[in-house]
């Protein structure tokens, strides 16, 4: 099977960080392909970033889908653009986010996101109590611009490691969910550091997505993400206009 990774951001380095994560658990057979959004911002930080970025992170994932891959992964905590592109696709469209906590439900009754800035942070609440696990998680930022999490020489790996700290003596997490793609490639050693486990989005999207493929399921196109209805659409968003197979 083939999964498209695709960064909604336009930071090449964090996509190939997703990629990397996405290869060191797929399965043997499984094809990784990865795409880099060509318009909108560098990194994804809060509501407008996100608003900006679902344009590119359409056309990504339309051409994917068009060059065979069975199913998407939006390679942003925030779940950018999930819904209008689990309307627009065929395949499934699997959310960082949503998967991560779907994941940490199996292994913890309480789990903490540790994310990058405030403005995320509430954000991803926001996420986590449409997910159903409100009241079993709690969301802490680190204080990190994402781009930070591309320099090693930055402070961001010990705030993070302090959210952690926080997170395991004041939340009563027992697990740690990490929140945000650019964190992908920290996963494996800051599970064996703090002996509980630690989820990576990206390794958790790309699990379910093999089992849905595997399945032969695919998005409902009855209802909520029925496939959008054909119009005219004007100006720069032209190019998006929906044509009826």
């Amino acid at each position: 099977m083939r999964i498209l990774i695709v960064n909604p951001n336009t930071t090449v380095s964090m996509t190939e960080k997703a990629a990397a994560a996405a290869r060191g658990v797929a399965a043997h057979g499984t094809e990784i392909i990865s795409a880099t959004s060509t318009s909108g911002p560098a990194s994804i930080e809060g509501h407008y970033d996100g608003a900006i970025a679902v344009p590119g992170l359409l056309m990504e994932i339309r051409d994917g889908q068009a060059a065979g891959a069975d199913a998407a992964i939006i390679a942003c905590f925030d779940d950018t653009g999930l819904d209008a592109a689990r309307t627009l696709a065929d395949i499934p469209v699997l959310g960082l986010c949503e998967s991560a906590v779907m994941t940490a439900a199996l292994l913890a009754e309480r789990f903490t996101v540790v994310t990058t800035l405030e403005r995320s942070r509430v954000l991803i609440e926001n996420l986590v109590r449409r997910y159903g696990a409100g009241e079993r998680a709690k969301v802490r930022a680190a204080d990190v611009p994402v781009l930070e999490l591309e320099d090693k020489a930055s402070a961001a790996l010990p705030k993070l490691k302090r959210q952690i700290e926080l997170a395991l003596d004041q939340d009563g997490a027992e697990a740690i969910v990490l929140g945000c793609a650019g964190m992908a490639d920290l996963a494996q050693s800051l599970q064996r550091e703090y002996g509980v486990p630690v989820i990576d989005g990206v390794s958790a999207a790309v699990k379910q997505a093999e089992a849905l493929v595997a399945q032969g399921l695919k998005t409902s196109k009855r209802g909520s993400y029925a496939s959008p209805l054909e119009k005219p659409y004007s100006g720069a968003m032209s190019a998006f206009a929906p044509v009826l197979a």
